[in-house]
């Protein structure tokens, strides 16, 4: 297991009762370098939508947290945010529960010349995803897959 997924991982165990406390779900932990800088990013959610009052006390009990276990050797930025509305969907749970919405679906390599796709999420099995797009389904190996995120119109 690699550093970040490692510190990942253990952020996640840390965050599971912080998150039931405040009554949020985990969606996600991320351990990144931009640039000269580290973040560590926790991404919570509730149905009707996260707050910034939530992401606060989360982040607020969270930092304590990692304070006390101090397992991060390098400085880093923590933040805690909603995933937003054109969310990335990285885990199965991400996948099973967007089933039926649309979502945009770029690949590494052009696939017929495109390497974007828009359409309605049909299924997920072993990480490969499959899009309706109009009348046509198409399935996309997960080794293809640079990102798959929900679309959202203003």
């Amino acid at each position: 297991m690699s550093r970040s997924k490692m510190y990942e991982a253990r952020t996640e165990e840390l965050l599971i009762p912080v998150a039931a406390l405040h009554h949020v779900e985990i969606y996600d932990v991320e351990y990144v370098k931009e640039g000269s800088d580290w973040y560590l990013r926790a991404y919570i959610d509730k149905p009707e939508g996260v707050s910034i009052s939530d992401c606060e006390a989360v982040s607020r009990m969270l930092s304590d947290r990692l304070d006390e276990a101090d397992f991060i050797a390098d400085p880093y930025i923590l933040e805690v945010s909603s995933p937003g509305l054109g969310r990335a969907l990285k885990k199965e749970k991400h996948f099973l529960k967007c089933m039926g919405q649309e979502v945009e679906l770029r690949t590494f390599k052009p696939i017929e010349k495109n390497k974007e796709f828009i359409g309605i999420l049909t299924e997920y099995r072993d990480g490969n995803v499959t899009i309706r797009m109009g009348e046509e389904e198409k399935t996309f190996r997960k080794e293809e897959i640079a990102l798959v995120r929900l679309t959202f119109d203003f």
